[in-house]
């Protein structure tokens, strides 16, 4: 865990970007199983939400998921759900089960939690 802090960076070192308008935005909680642990997931989920404007958190979970919340504008959330569910040469999505909740209102970062 602290190898990939250390490189990736931690809750700490999320970056802020500018919060979506709540009557606009959706907030999706997701679970995605395969591949996603040891393959950086967290920094592909997070880095790819934060270059789309998407606030958040991302989270491995100890039966080897990795569980996040997305919020944003609905079309560019479920962009973002379809690139993860691609994944990359690394990254395997097998499974993602997605939710609604409700928005949280003035989140500006995207953060990879421990």
């Amino acid at each position: 865990m602290g190898f990939w802090r250390n490189i990736f960076g931690g809750s700490e070192d999320a970056e802020t970007v500018e919060p979506v308008n709540v009557e606009n935005a959706v907030r999706k909680a997701g679970r995605a199983e395969g591949r996603v642990q040891g393959v950086g997931f967290r920094f592909f989920v997070q880095s790819n939400a934060k270059a789309m404007g998407i606030t958040g958190w991302v989270k491995n979970m100890s039966d080897g998921s990795v569980t996040m919340e997305l919020q944003g504008e609905p079309q560019i959330v479920e962009r973002l759900i379809a690139k993860i569910q691609r994944g990359n040469d690394w990254i395997k999505v097998t499974n993602f089960e997605q939710s609604d909740l409700p928005v949280v209102a003035g989140e500006n970062k995207f953060a990879i939690r421990y």
